[in-house]
């Protein structure tokens, strides 16, 4: 099992080193996290970012804006923490009401400050492979295989899901460590032959037990990004755990898998 609890504390050991080292220096690192509106899911990531700032000494500053906030009063706070000294890394939660813009939103935080990776410019780092910040999800995946001294390199690497957030990056973030990287998806022809070829199988779908045991071949890596409800309201991932697991020679439970590796890496 790759435990992201037990990645996660070892990686807020060092980041505590590394603040506390900053402050001798007489440098305060501070987040500023707006999150607009009342998704109950975003405010428990908004919570728990606040309190992994907390445990590792970065300043945390929330802004909670009414869901009736109009673009331009979100646009002209970015604004402001685009020159404020203070704040060293912006992160707008998303999703974000309707009538707001997301991708305009976006591309108002200046790149420098962009912890999520999200900007255009952090985009086109990562696709040259030069990069300063990256996703802290595929960051996560990335770090958790290092751990556990798991090398991609010649290996055939296959990642279900294309977003901006995890899919894409992800498969950049392989390819950068010589993985063989394939990114299926939901107009792939016959995805279940793809994933049985698959040394690592990433999976980023969001449907809650999409990945069978006859969709991975014995020995595999697979890496379970999703995060869903099942029928009976417990947390689950893409993968069926309990038939996949017999398979694997590695496995991401959900939860205690990916998870706790998201806010980590948001705060290195």
């Amino acid at each position: 099992i790759i435990s992201g609890k037990v990645v996660s504390q070892a990686k807020r050991e060092e980041l505590k080193n590394r603040v506390a080292q900053l402050n001798v220096q007489g440098t305060e690192v501070g987040l500023a996290v707006i999150i607009v509106g009342n998704n109950s899911a975003s405010r428990v990531y908004v919570n728990n970012k606040k309190k992994g700032c907390e445990e590792i000494g970065v300043n945390s500053y929330e802004y909670a804006l009414p869901e009736e906030t109009s673009q331009s009063e979100l646009l002209e706070l970015i604004e402001k923490l685009n020159g404020d000294d203070k704040v060293d890394g912006i992160l707008c939660q998303l999703p974000l009401p309707a009538h707001i813009d997301e991708q305009a939103v976006i591309n108002s935080i200046n790149p420098q400050k962009d912890v999520d990776a999200f900007h255009p410019f952090n985009v086109g780092h990562i696709m040259i492979g030069d990069y300063t910040f990256l996703p802290c999800t595929p960051a996560g995946v990335m770090e958790m295989l290092k751990f556990y001294n798991i090398s991609v390199k010649g290996k055939k690497c296959v990642v279900i899901g294309r977003s901006n957030i995890v899919g894409k990056p992800m498969a950049m973030l392989l390819l950068k460590e010589n993985g063989t990287v394939e990114i299926c998806h939901s107009g792939t022809a016959n995805l279940k032959a793809e994933c049985l070829g698959a040394d690592v199988l990433v999976a980023a779908v969001g449907k809650a037990g999409f990945v069978t045991a006859d969709m991975v071949k014995e020995g595999a890596v697979v890496i379970d990004v999703g995060i869903n409800r099942g029928a009976d309201g417990r947390l689950c991932g893409d993968v069926c755990f309990d038939e996949v697991e017999k398979k694997a020679s590695f496995i991401t439970p959900v939860p205690g898998g990916v998870g706790p590796m998201t806010i980590t890496m948001l705060l290195e």
